[in-house]
């Protein structure tokens, strides 16, 4: 009977294991832009810059307008610690503190990956962080030559 009952626990600790490691895959982020502005592949580094609020022109002069997922998502929050490093908090500290030094513009912050992807196609200059199965058919932003972060 206690074999019977460790190869069930063996079992399902192996589906549990499978099923985190195919959500781990598929949890994937992407940069999704507008047309206007952004470039078809930025690096790393400028990701980083663009969603500090360090950078916030175009080359070709647009103004860039960050989109991102609330921190209290879990879209969010996976972007805040993956790409900038920082907890959900961290990341709204540091940018009430450039919205209120007058450093920067605060990001538009969305509920749902869709209507962020929706936002950054129909405004000039936006750019946001989705997961990659949610881009649908939006413009994707080649980071280091790679479709996603």
């Amino acid at each position: 009977m206690k074999t019977k009952i460790y190869i069930c626990l063996i079992l399902l600790f192996t589906i549990l294991g499978s099923a985190s490691i195919a959500l781990a895959q598929e949890s994937k982020l992407a940069v999704v832009a507008n047309e206007k502005g952004a470039p078809e592949t930025i690096t790393e580094a400028e990701v980083i810059k663009i969603f500090k609020g360090e950078k916030q022109w175009w080359k070709d002069g647009t103004k860039i307008v960050i989109a991102f997922m609330k921190t209290s998502t879990p879209t969010g929050s996976e972007a805040s610690k993956k790409v900038l490093g920082m907890s959900g908090d961290q990341l709204n500290k540091h940018w009430l503190s450039l919205v209120f030094q007058g450093k920067a513009k605060a990001p538009v912050f969305f509920n749902t990956e869709k209507e962020l992807v929706e936002f950054v196609s129909q405004n000039k200059g936006a750019i946001g962080i989705v997961h990659k199965n949610q881009t649908g058919n939006s413009r994707t932003v080649a980071i280091d030559q790679s479709s996603v972060l």
